[in-house]
């Protein structure tokens, strides 16, 4: 401001002395005075003239420097070029800042959509795109309703009351392949929404899973327990004979002993789930392991059918597994006793053990039994899934055995495969990696 009354009174001050020194002598002081006022209208055009350049600069919103000298014109360019470049740098902060925000939602595992108070599109993220089947270039500034034709939705929305979600199908959902989404709003600002959808088919079958698993196991138990109530209470209320007494007694026997196979059978399902993976240090031998089955083998089929069945090892060269041996054992005796379960008393089972030359190697259990149809394939490692519930209720199975199969095969880095011929037999095989399987280690033996 001082600098600018200076230049104001200076160029007043010169332009006055031109006029006294310009001017005849007897009218100095007019041509002073007329001078000055002269000086100070240049000044002022000169300084409106900086003003407006200023003001130009301003409007057209030039990025480029502007050069108006010193004084007040020259520090308030200044002053703002300095606020402009702030503001600049905080756009271009709060745009990375959006950005980096959009990339976060873009990242998201949940269906994010922004939805304006219309009820249209303003964004979404990819997972959104992949759950309702919406195109960037299509579906932005659509009204959502339109695109999303649920009843249970358009019920949701009518309701407006979104403190729960609502479940619906997802648009890739079929009859054979159900997909059904959880979808939440949640509303925000002048009357806009958030919503968020997620994929909740893993959860929906977890929880169908957990509903036919309990109560598989309560029919399970509830059969024997029914029978064994029936004995008990025969036995209290009617004098029986010693021989149909002993009988009695037998028959509760075996359901009791059914009972405690299937809590074992639970708990070694409870154990495989919830430990840690076998130790790749600890090494089991094969010959040990089958001829351990191979004994148990015989006591199951003599019990089951009154005497031994055909039943044959074929073990070939002596490996080692790693892993845990109790697992294992699990594991093998499950595919054996279902071969002797289900193969005829006149009927051959054969147990195979071959390394392969290359690393690795195959366990298989093959029977001559009835076979199984295609269609049961597949379902066959689920729990308490059976072919024939009469039977395998009459030969004692629990129909968690190849379940048990399936989980120490994964745990144990191998795979188990399945293959039946109705009428000729059934082959379940279990295939180890390489490193799972070494040839057996010799013991050193030092000389006298």
């Amino acid at each position: 401001m001082v600098w600018r009354l200076l230049s104001f009174v200076l160029l007043q001050g010169v332009a006055g002395a031109l006029g006294w020194y310009l001017s005849p002598e007897v009218d100095r002081i007019w041509g002073a005075t007329i001078a000055a006022v002269g000086g100070g209208y240049v000044w002022l055009l000169l300084d409106a003239s900086r003003g407006m350049r200023l003001l130009g600069w301003l409007r057209r919103g030039e990025s480029t420097d502007i050069a108006l000298g010193q004084g007040l014109w020259g520090e308030a360019a200044d002053r703002m070029r300095r606020l402009l470049r702030t503001r600049e740098r905080q756009v271009i902060e709060s745009e990375s800042k959006l950005q980096d925000f959009l990339a976060a939602l873009q990242a998201s595992p949940n269906g994010v959509v922004l939805l304006d108070a219309q009820g249209r599109i303003e964004w979404f993220n990819q997972t959104a795109a992949q759950h309702f089947g919406f195109d960037v270039r299509r579906d932005m500034l659509q009204h959502f309703g339109n695109l999303v034709r649920d009843p249970g939705f358009a019920a949701y929305i009518a309701d407006r009351d979104f403190r729960h979600d609502v479940v619906m199908p997802g648009r890739d959902s079929t009859s054979s392949k159900p997909v059904q989404l959880s979808v939440h709003l949640h509303p925000y600002g002048e009357g806009r929404n958030l919503l968020l959808s997620r994929d909740i088919t893993a959860v929906e079958q977890a929880e169908a899973m957990r509903r036919d698993f309990v109560a598989n196991v309560s029919h399970e138990i509830r059969t024997p327990l029914t029978v064994l109530a029936g004995f008990v209470e025969t036995l209290q209320s009617l004098p029986l004979e010693e021989p149909e007494r002993q009988r009695y007694l037998g028959l509760m026997s075996q359901q009791a002993e059914r009972m405690q196979t299937l809590v074992n059978d639970l708990l070694m399902l409870s154990r495989l789930e919830g430990s840690p993976l076998p130790s790749a240090q600890d090494w089991v031998s094969v010959h040990g392991l089958l001829r351990q089955c191979r004994q148990e083998a015989g006591d199951l089929s003599r019990m089951l059918w009154g005497e031994t069945q055909d039943i044959a090892f074929d073990m070939g060269e002596d490996s080692e597994i790693a892993g845990s041996l109790t697992e294992l054992h699990s594991a093998v005796f499950n595919l054996i006793g279902n071969a002797i379960r289900y193969t005829p008393a006149d009927k051959s089972i054969r147990v195979v053990w071959r390394a392969s030359p290359v690393g690795g190697g195959m366990l298989s259990v093959q029977d001559t039994g009835p076979g199984i149809a295609p269609e049961h394939l597949p379902r066959l490692t689920e729990r308490f899934y059976r072919i024939d519930r009469s039977r395998s209720r009459d030969t004692g199975g629990t129909g968690l055995g190849l379940a048990i199969v399936k989980h120490v095969a994964q745990r144990h880095a191998a795979e188990l495969s399945i293959e039946s011929v109705p009428g000729k037999g059934s082959s379940f095989s279990i295939f180890f990696s390489p490193p799972r399987v070494r040839p057996t280690l010799q013991p050193i033996r030092l000389a006298a």
